[in-house]
């Protein structure tokens, strides 16, 4: 088995237990972060000391533009962050996100010849963003397939979603496990200058929510 693992890395809770497990399972992992514009940087320097804490074999962070096609909360400053849960999908949603990112993860795993990309999506505690439902990760794996010469030649890939089908709390359970230290995370939509959480994000509503069903504090509330 091909035991190389390229990891998506955001900073938040979910990418920093997804690469635990990734570790935990043998492979040698190669974290990915990405610049895209997004409203606030402390989700990347939050992904590098994860990456750090955890002992990747490389952490590369590719810069991009999403907010040259705006459409969101997370790169339009000009959009508000709700702080109150909304209907259907929303204003966070960032336009193909998921589908950039895997796609680049793909590329830079076919150079490593890496064969399993790992993404903490999560179909259970999530926001409804059409790119983290289980329909579209199986779809995105048959393009990777179809689409690269390892694909074409080995069927080489396999997207990993180990958190998909967990709560919150499971995920937070399973981190702590395997050592995982919340402390360096960092999952508000909008924080303030200092870095503090909102407290009323999305984001924010559903991680506090996660800790208070395991029964402890978050270990990220006093240090952001």
């Amino acid at each position: 088995m091909n035991s190389k693992a390229v990891v998506l890395v955001s900073g938040g809770l979910d990418s920093a237990t997804t690469l635990a497990i990734a570790r935990s399972q043998g492979h040698a992992c190669y974290a990915l972060s990405f610049d895209y514009s997004q409203r606030h940087i402390y989700e990347l320097s939050a992904a590098k000391k994860i990456a750090a804490q955890l002992g990747v074999e490389q952490y590369k962070v590719i810069k991009l533009d999403l907010a040259g096609i705006t459409g969101s909360a997370l790169t339009d400053p000009c959009v508000a962050v709700p702080d109150k849960p909304s209907d259907g999908i929303p204003v966070t949603y960032v336009p193909a996100r998921n589908t950039v990112f895997l796609s680049l993860a793909l590329g830079w795993a076919e150079v490593l010849n890496a064969h399993h990309i790992f993404i903490g999506v999560n179909a259970v505690d999530y926001s409804g963003y059409p790119d983290c439902r289980p329909k579209f990760i199986k779809a995105f794996e048959k393009t990777a397939n179809l689409a690269t010469k390892l694909g074409v030649e080995k069927n080489a890939f396999k997207i990993e979603t180990p958190l998909i089908h967990l709560s919150k709390a499971d995920i937070i359970r399973k981190g702590i496990a395997l050592g995982v230290d919340y402390s360096l995370t960092v999952s508000c939509y909008n924080p303030d200058a200092q870095g503090q959480a909102c407290g009323v994000c999305d984001s924010c509503r559903i991680r506090v929510d996660g800790f208070s069903d395991v029964g402890i504090d978050d270990p990220a509330i006093s240090t952001l």
